[in-house]
């Protein structure tokens, strides 16, 4: 699914295997082959032309900032295929958006944020 899309991330978790069950089966990203020595603390997605790296820190989901975002050639589509995966949706307050459904439209621009395990924010956008 997000597999197609480039992303450029370092995304810290407090849990890997919770983390991992999440980027693979919510998100569908396909793991990479990780160095055996650091296989426990770092987990490696390649996602379209880019990989996205998750990797354990004490200081996990503190960002409160959009940490990954995910451009989409249809944002509603692939809201809704997440959100079939268990994924939830924020709603953010956003001076002169309108919400679809999960998707928030500003102009032209449309975008769906959510949040992994430990609160990292991610998001979709539109291409155009």
């Amino acid at each position: 699914m997000l597999n197609n899309y480039d992303a450029i991330a370092t995304v810290a978790v407090k849990d890997l295997q919770k983390a991992r069950t999440f980027y693979e089966k919510a998100l569908g990203l396909v793991a990479q082959p990780s160095d055996g020595s650091m296989a426990a603390m770092v987990a490696t997605y390649g996602s379209g032309g880019s990989r996205l790296q998750v990797y354990v820190s004490q200081f996990a989901g503190t960002n409160q900032a959009t940490a990954v975002t995910w451009a989409v050639d249809d944002v509603e589509a692939v809201a809704r295929d997440l959100k079939s995966r268990g994924v939830s949706f924020e709603r953010y307050a956003i001076p002169n958006a309108t919400h679809v459904g999960d998707v928030h439209v500003m102009g032209n621009r449309k975008a769906a944020w959510f949040k992994d395990p430990d609160g990292n924010v991610l998001s979709i956008v539109n291409r155009s």
